[in-house]
């Protein structure tokens, strides 16, 4: 997490530390009374056509009623046990996979239907991955396994003093004293908000060194100001270790949150009811997605399971 308080005019951001516990980190950020803007690089939402068949009002009440479908959670190891109370799939790779075979398992009508709205290609972005695709260094399922599971759902069903973006209303109406607004950031869509070009993959370090002048820009631009100890990881393209991308992401979130809090992004959150209510929205993003394409059957990446983890940017 990256973390940056208002002082004055301006904010101050200091350099990323390990989440630890995501409820007692949430806690501790709240305990001195602020309000809270809390980015999220995972998953706040799902796809409609698999919704259509929910009877909660909506995404934070399925978060809250989580405990009572225990089995929502479980990874399948093939196509024969996916149904919609088991949706998340596969375990492993199997050659062969398709988003089709996915879809109809699910009971869905085609591969399209896998995603939200806000995973779907734009003008400016290619598709995400599906939302309940767990496998490959792109997926973001393992991501929302571990914190609906392992955090917001149990959190929410105690009374956590926590409200969804865009669900509950938009980011700043939201904010008050001890409380802390959630909204799902993706670190590839806040690039293109900042006006960050990378030449290379961000896993390189010296391609994250190379984003050092367009960064400091950026906030420059929002009046954040980096601590010496942020300034050192920038300079440094956020150090040799694989953890270098995961703090470069950070930083990208959390000027995401503060370029909307600023009204330097608006607030967009698409007029469609199945996006306020189930889907969800990307912070920042102004993009509404291309045309579907005709569904198809179109094979899933193979590839080794990457884990995600929460990136937690207030």
């Amino acid at each position: 997490m990256t973390v940056a308080r208002r002082h004055g005019a301006g904010w101050e951001a200091r350099a990323a530390l390990p989440v630890g516990d995501p409820a007692g980190m949430v806690a501790g950020l709240l305990a001195g009374g602020d309000a809270l803007a809390l980015g999220l690089d995972l998953p706040l939402g799902l796809p409609r056509a698999w919704a259509a068949g929910r009877r909660e009002a909506g995404f934070p009440a399925f978060l809250r009623g989580l405990y009572r479908f225990p089995g929502f959670l479980h990874v399948n190891d093939g196509l024969e046990t996916v149904s919609p109370d088991r949706p998340f799939y596969p375990a492993r790779g199997i050659r062969g996979m398709t988003r089709a075979a996915h879809a109809a398992a699910l009971g869905l009508s085609g591969p399209h239907e896998l995603s939200r709205l806000c995973d779907r290609a734009t003008a400016e972005r290619p598709a995400g991955a599906p939302l309940f695709w767990t496998l490959g260094a792109n997926q973001t399922g393992k991501a929302a396994i571990a914190a609906w599971g392992g955090w917001l759902g149990p959190a929410l069903a105690a009374g956590a003093p926590y409200r969804l973006w865009p669900f509950e209303g938009p980011l700043r109406a939201l904010l008050a004293p001890g409380r802390a607004v959630l909204a799902e950031t993706y670190p590839a869509e806040a690039m293109r908000q900042l006006g960050i070009r990378l030449q290379g993959s961000k896993r390189a370090q010296g391609v994250r060194l190379e984003s050092a002048p367009a960064l400091r820009a950026a906030m420059a631009r929002l009046g954040v100001s980096a601590c010496p100890a942020l300034e050192r990881a920038i300079a440094s393209g956020f150090g040799q270790d694989a953890a270098g991308e995961d703090r470069l992401d950070s930083l990208l979130g959390l000027l995401c949150v503060i370029s909307v809090l600023e009204g330097a992004r608006p607030d967009f959150i698409p007029d469609d009811p199945w996006v306020r209510r189930w889907e969800g929205w990307v912070l920042g993003q102004t993009a509404l997605p291309r045309p579907s394409a005709p569904a198809s059957a179109a094979p899933y990446p193979e590839g080794p399971g990457g884990h995600d983890l929460t990136q937690s940017l207030p």
